[in-house]
């Protein structure tokens, strides 16, 4: 069975849009450990308030893109943060949700999703003094990105 140039060019689109969203989230999810203006409590980075930057997503089906991604990050909890983000590739832009908690010193995990588009995955975040790197995994791919403030 033959598959339409067109329908697969805007399925793949969707694909690339969707999984770059959702690893703009989890970039954004990066926390900023060791800087006093962060946070008011000593030893506690704070993920509140906007992130931004860019990296590679790479896809199951094959081929990688360049993504740039924003993300908002707010409190939940005492250890976790609800995210928003909106990413943009060559073939698209995407929002979704994500919801991070820390696991270690400068680590944080979680779980993204993309309601439009029904994908999700995991987050992991390990934060490097004021830059952060943030790997995502979903059946439809992968992708490390690094945000900042």
């Amino acid at each position: 069975m033959s598959r339409d140039p067109a329908l697969a060019s805007s399925s793949r689109r969707v694909e690339i849009c969707a999984f770059a969203l959702a690893t703009a989230l989890t970039l954004s999810g990066l926390p900023h450990v060791g800087s006093a203006q962060v946070s008011k409590k000593v030893g506690v980075a704070s993920l509140e308030g906007a992130w931004n930057g860019a990296g590679t997503v790479s896809f199951a089906s094959g081929g990688t893109e360049q993504a740039r991604c924003r993300a908002r990050f707010s409190r939940a909890g005492e250890r976790s943060y609800a995210v928003n983000a909106t990413c943009a590739t060559a073939s698209g832009r995407a929002a979704q949700t994500a919801t991070v908690r820390q696991v270690g010193n400068n680590r944080y995990s979680g779980n993204f999703y993309n309601s439009e588009y029904s994908i999700s995955g995991v987050i992991d975040i390990v934060v490097h003094g004021s830059s952060q790197t943030v790997r995502l995994i979903s059946d439809g791919g992968s992708a490390v990105l690094n945000l900042s403030r």
